[in-house]
């Protein structure tokens, strides 16, 4: 997975997932993560998505997107049901979910 998206010219959307972890199995999240990029990724709609996590276990992920259509479609995808029901659960003390519209990008690289 490339690091930093590639995504089309706007607009398009952004789904900021902004999480605390909680102490746990760190493996089965790992993969469950694995498993639920996979999913997106096959979803229609999706365009990419950038992802970090620091060391005492904040995260923010942000998946890019066509439409809101496409995000409520992935919201409601019975897999990621599961997942996101885990996580409430058992992997997050807290999280916060944004959805903004891209207006605008610019960027390059710099080597």
């Amino acid at each position: 997975m490339n690091r930093i998206a590639s995504t089309p010219e706007p607009p398009y959307y952004a789904v900021i997932f902004t999480s605390q972890r909680a102490s746990g199995d760190d493996n089965a999240y790992a993969e469950m993560a694995g498993k639920m990029f996979a999913l997106a990724s096959q979803q229609p709609g999706f365009l990419g998505v950038e992802s970090v996590r620091d060391a005492d276990g904040v995260g923010i992920t942000v998946s890019y997107w066509s439409s809101l259509d496409a995000i409520k479609n992935w919201k409601r995808n019975e897999e990621h049901l599961v997942a996101q029901a885990k996580g409430k659960s058992t992997w997050y003390q807290q999280f916060q979910i944004r959805i903004c519209k891209v207006e605008r990008e610019y960027g390059n690289p710099c080597r």
